[in-house]
């Protein structure tokens, strides 16, 4: 499916934020393909026999979205930047529950271009990126938000300045120290 206008989306979010549930039917088709496009993003690397699936991935992100009950919705780009922190969540819980020890057992080094992978080699790497956000949280939740964003939600910079509000040079220049902040404290590990 091709992606439906912005606006649309857009109306059917705030529609559907102010109880209209016929706007909740209207509004999947038009967000599930990019929910899609986002999993397998996610996904895109993943070894054969994996016990997490891009549809499982999907389905739950939008179980979890639809449970959203007291969110004002802004825009698509606020929509697909919740669906991003959902994704991640599921992602991490995933990896938590498999065999990651807490003190960093087994855990070895991750940079933010590699693709995530949620087989059991790599489930250490997503939980560490994860912990390494949550320190970059604790610091500048802004600069952690633009990575959640940009890496988690594919959204682009200007996207993103959109759903945080501030300018696309802001985006920019938070999402270079975040990346390289991160790089440092995940190698630090």
């Amino acid at each position: 499916m091709k992606n439906p206008p912005s606006h649309q989306v857009t109306q059917l979010l705030i529609a559907w934020g102010d109880g209209d549930e016929s706007a909740l039917d209207e509004l999947l088709p038009l967000v599930y393909d990019e929910l899609r496009r986002l999993a397998r993003q996610y996904m895109r690397r993943e070894r054969p026999g994996n016990t997490l699936q891009t549809s499982a991935l999907v389905n739950e992100a939008y179980l979890r979205l639809i449970d959203q009950r007291d969110v004002r919705w802004q825009n698509r780009a606020h929509f697909y930047g919740i669906a991003a922190q959902l994704m991640r969540r599921i992602l991490v819980d995933h990896a938590r529950k498999r065999s990651y020890q807490k003190r960093g057992g087994g855990a070895h080094r991750v940079t933010l271009e590699e693709g995530l992978i949620v087989s059991d080699e790599r489930a250490g790497d997503i939980v560490a990126l994860d912990d390494a956000l949550n320190s970059l949280a604790d610091i500048d939740q802004r600069q952690s938000r633009i990575v959640e964003l940009r890496f988690f939600a594919g959204l682009s910079i200007e996207e993103t300045a959109e759903v945080l509000a501030v300018s696309p040079g802001t985006v920019m220049r938070d999402w270079t120290f975040a990346k390289a902040w991160l790089r440092r404290a995940i190698l630090s590990r």
